[in-house]
């Protein structure tokens, strides 16, 4: 079922600590937004998923750091959907620069509706 997408990042001031380093927070940041374009990818939509009452819980994330990014690098940020099941979406995640892997990570997200009860993932997702 693996599928993937790609989108680049240009690391911003902000997203630094004083010594020009991303700080680790920020990877699941982006993380999200490359679901986020995954999702666009295949002509869906996070904000029709609100609009129809669906939401996607992150459930579990993992973040494991191996190189450090830096200030106004340019970075590509590669999201490959693993797994979709019944009420659960599994992605992976692995940060590049150049040929270098810097982070790869993993999320469950969990298919919610607005009160907190699970709900199916919508087909949009769940077919290729």
């Amino acid at each position: 079922m693996a599928s993937s997408h790609a989108i680049e990042i240009r690391v911003r001031y902000c997203e630094c600590d004083p010594m020009g380093v991303v700080h680790h927070t920020v990877y699941p940041v982006w993380f999200e937004m490359g679901r986020t374009e995954f999702l666009r990818s295949r002509g869906g939509s996070y904000a029709q998923m609100e609009a129809d009452g669906l939401l996607l819980a992150v459930t579990r994330l993992e973040v494991r750091y191996r190189k450090p990014a830096r200030y106004d690098e340019l970075l590509t940020l590669e999201t490959t959907l693993r797994d979709v099941g019944h009420v659960k979406i599994e992605h992976t995640y692995r940060l590049l620069r150049g040929t270098d892997e810097l982070v790869v990570g993993e999320t469950t997200l969990a298919c919610i509706d607005r009160e907190g009860r699970v709900q199916p993932v919508p087909a949009s997702i769940s077919t290729p």
